[in-house]
């Protein structure tokens, strides 16, 4: 089967050439037909098989008819992550370069004066993450009720980034009559219930089984000790013939210093996390496109959003916790056909993690023995043989004795000498007697004096009359301000 087959548009038919693409995926053959009928659509396909392209392509050629309107966006897409949302507005300007049609992208990171202008002069195809969305709705600078076409993009990961409270509030502002399109790597039952409660008679599409891997990736998973990973990557990016790879760790943290760590032993290494602003992660990722950089260090924010062609191995640093990611990250390598390598260092840490993985991919990871310098890594705690099996601890010969000094050369304890039979210590000479120091006499206690007569401050004069008539005991005239008779 051919693009030409499908019912595409000559004038889509030929940006489709200009791309280099002729044969349609299985995702883009049984989606293109039914988007351009209008119905509604459950994709579920592995990444990296061509999701995008089988909701973008009908979008333009169903967009081509129309006016479009100021604060009103005739079609919206919701992405979970900044990259996919740039992804996705990259594969409309490859594919709709031939149409008269406007995009804008509404997503975090970057100012929105921009973004507000370009709702003004209106749009044919909004690109957003729910949250700048909601922040621009709960604003006023964005009408919902012209929006005809809905696409829900990597569903289950927005499950995981628990914006499904805000899908369903975006859902219920939009027209009850619309082409709802949701597609996602996995189906679990919030998605399922999702798509029963928005999507009206859908057509389900499955060209994989949920949650599988892709078969042209080969897949390992090494058993290595935690403080032996970093030795044990650079090990595998030296001798597995490794032209670029991504590296994906769980934390921020992790990432930053995986990056570091690997410029100070001569790669080149960039890194891509959540902490980073929009410049500098679009930055990062061009870096990697243009050859700049052979190597990125990488969290699960971008592990569904980088799509650059040719990468030959992805690392898996840490087991994701949540299994689902594991598939989006391998789904790194091996895209378009080509095939791809992907290791998982497992430390003990690891081990629920790993068993979760294998229990959703529904199969065993083969697993490879690292040697480095002709010593084979330690294994995983689980691994080695039970302590009831080795040898008993006073039967080995190699321990080690736990002093310094052997134990052979100290005397038995038996063989001391009783403590009767032992010298007796020298006795000390009696401690001369000290003078007793002769008490001195404390003086003795000074008493109080008599309190001396009181007067009336009133009239400054005795309490008591004169004792004599015509007697004066008063103040001296003139003295203390009284003047003189």
């Amino acid at each position: 089967m051919k693009f030409a087959d499908l019912g595409l548009s000559e004038d889509l038919l030929k940006s489709v050439t200009d791309a280099g693409y002729d044969t349609p995926t299985p995702i883009q053959a049984q989606a293109i037909p039914a988007v351009l009928m209008m119905k509604d659509l459950i994709g579920i396909a592995q990444t990296g098989t061509g999701k995008t392209a089988g909701f973008v392509l009908p979008m333009i050629d169903i967009l081509a008819h129309g006016r479009r309107r100021a604060l009103m966006p005739r079609s919206l897409i919701l992405e979970p992550t900044r990259e996919l949302a740039a992804q996705v507005a990259e594969n409309f300007e490859k594919y709709g370069k031939n149409h008269d049609l406007k995009m804008a992208l509404l997503i975090g990171g970057v100012q929105m004066g921009d973004q507000v202008k370009a709702l003004q002069d209106g749009v044919d195809v909004l690109i957003a993450t729910p949250g700048r969305l909601m922040d621009l709705f709960e604003r006023g600078k964005i009408l919902l009720t012209g929006c005809d076409l809905l696409v829900i993009d990597e569903a289950d990961r927005m499950l995981d980034m628990g914006f499904i409270p805000d899908i369903e509030t975006i859902c219920s502002k939009l027209p009850a009559q619309r082409q709802t399109l949701l597609f996602s790597a996995t189906m679990p039952p919030p998605i399922k219930k999702l798509a029963d409660k928005f999507l009206s008679n859908p057509k389900y599409i499955e060209v994989a089984r949920p949650a599988s891997n892709n078969t042209s990736i080969a897949q390992f998973k090494v058993p290595v000790a935690s403080r032996a990973k970093r030795e044990v990557l650079r090990h595998l990016l030296r001798t597995d013939n490794v032209s670029t790879a991504i590296i994906f760790a769980n934390r921020k943290t992790t990432v930053r210093e995986l990056a570091k760590s690997l410029q100070r032993h001569g790669f080149s290494a960039g890194e891509i996390h959540g902490d980073m602003d929009q410049s500098a992660r679009n930055a990062e990722l061009q870096k990697f496109k243009d050859g700049v950089i052979s190597i990125l260090c990488a969290s699960d924010v971008a592990a569904r959003g980088i799509d650059v062609k040719g990468v030959s191995h992805v690392f898996n640093f840490d087991t994701p916790w949540h299994p689902d990611d594991y598939v989006h990250r391998i789904g790194r390598t091996g895209r378009g056909g080509a095939t791809g390598r992907a290791f998982t260092l497992v430390s003990p840490e690891d081990a629920e993690a790993i068993d979760n993985v294998e229990k959703l991919t529904k199969g065993k990871i083969p697993e490879m023995k690292v040697e480095l310098e002709g010593r084979e890594v330690r294994a995983p705690r689980e691994d080695r043989a039970p302590r009831e099996d080795r040898a008993p601890r006073e039967d080995r010969e190699d321990r080690k004795p736990r002093n310094r000094r052997d134990r052979e050369e100290r005397p038995a304890r038996e063989e001391r000498p009783a403590r009767d039979e032992r010298p007796a210590r020298e006795e000390r000479p009696a401690r001369e007697e000290r003078p007793v120091r002769e008490e001195r006499a404390r003086p003795e206690p000074r008493r109080a004096e008599p309190r001396q007569e009181r007067y009336d401050d009133r009239r400054h004069q005795p309490s008591e009359p004169p004792s004599k008539p015509g007697e004066w005991n008063g103040p001296i005239p003139g003295f203390l301000g009284v003047s003189a008779l």
